[in-house]
């Protein structure tokens, strides 16, 4: 493996990709290539903690690797979680060195717990649910990984992590776990373009979310209908609405950016012009996207071949950890 620092991040397969996920963390994931050695995870264990179709698991995760592919992730850096059976391993281990109190104080757990309560009949609410910080922490923790790319949001899984990290090298008498530290990046906030008080997300509906692979028709017509707020704030600052449609363009590497800023800043810049730049650079951006998503389509089963032997890859390091981590602790081993 290389000498390069490592960097891990993962992601949940629960459909299609949109705006707010390539902005807010999968172009990161893209830049991040050329610096660190990545490991980038599509963990299909995650996304059975809250309730889920058994008959669309496995295609909803090749249908993401193959939009990661398209968007510039390296087959070669991709593992789907399911494939390294030693993360859940690992998970039962460190459920031995995760306390009780900590792991019920999770903020997404409680957030989530109650989403799925109100949206469940029976408010069923799964043991995997509430442990899946701790499985969180083995993704990390058993590729050694230096840096996590993470969110505000993430803060806290990646405090766990490093107790769990700390408790671990404390009873085993040996520094043996890297203490993995954030990898905060400049990433943009993107809204809803129908409701710029929150973020962009599948969940809250069609009106709330563009799809990176959506046809240019779509965002014209997703763009042109976006909430500006007529204008500016009580205190004078740009709308919530309006500053997210310059995000987009911003974001997206439009050139047109400065000279727009110039034209609202000097007030003669009309919203249907800052929407149009908006559709524009957005349908530019995502056409290159569709294509490539073509070109992988036509040779699908080569991509298939190609994953399953990163993740083939990249279990060598996941099961070097775990046999060190069976042997640290006394557990049977055997060789591999």
């Amino acid at each position: 493996m290389s000498d390069q620092k490592r960097v891990l991040s993962c992601i949940q397969p629960t459909g299609q990709l949109h705006l707010g996920n390539y902005f807010g963390a999968v172009k990161n994931w893209v830049d991040l290539q050329s610096n660190y050695q990545c490991f980038y995870g599509v963990v299909d264990y995650h996304a059975m903690t809250m309730p889920f179709k058994t008959d669309k698991l496995r295609t909803q995760s090749w249908d993401l690797i193959v939009e990661l592919t398209s968007v510039g992730v390296k087959p070669e850096n991709l593992f789907v979680q399911s494939l390294v059976p030693e993360h859940a391993e690992l998970c039962w281990i460190f459920n031995c060195f995760a306390s009780v109190g900590r792991v019920s104080n999770m903020t997404q757990y409680k957030d989530k717990s109650q989403k799925a309560a109100d949206s469940s009949k029976e408010s069923f609410i799964s043991v995997g649910l509430y442990d899946y910080p701790v499985l969180q922490a083995a993704d990390i923790l058993i590729y050694k990984a230096d840096f996590v790319p993470v969110g505000d949001d993430q803060d806290q899984h990646l405090e766990l992590t490093r107790e769990i990290a700390n408790r671990f090298n404390s009873n085993v008498g040996k520094e043996y776990f890297v203490l993995p530290e954030t990898l905060h990046t400049k990433t943009p906030r993107i809204k809803s373009t129908a409701d710029p008080s929150r973020k962009m997300s599948k969940s809250a509906g069609e009106k709330h979310h563009i799809g990176i692979f959506a046809s240019e028709e779509r965002i014209r017509k997703q763009i042109k209908s976006a909430v500006t707020d007529a204008g500016e704030t009580k205190d004078g600052e740009m709308s919530e609405g309006v500053q997210n449609l310059f995000e987009l363009i911003n974001a997206s590497g439009g050139e047109s950016y400065d000279s727009l800023m110039k034209d609202y800043e000097s007030g003669v810049l009309k919203y249907s012009e800052l929407k149009d730049a908006a559709a524009d650079v957005l349908v530019r951006l995502t056409a290159e996207f569709i294509s490539r998503k073509a070109e992988i389509l036509d040779n699908k089963r080569e991509l298939k071949y190609q994953i399953k032997q990163s993740s083939s890859e990249i279990r060598k390091v996941a099961q070097q950890t775990l046999k060190e981590v069976k042997d640290l602790v006394g557990l049977m081993n055997v060789k591999f």
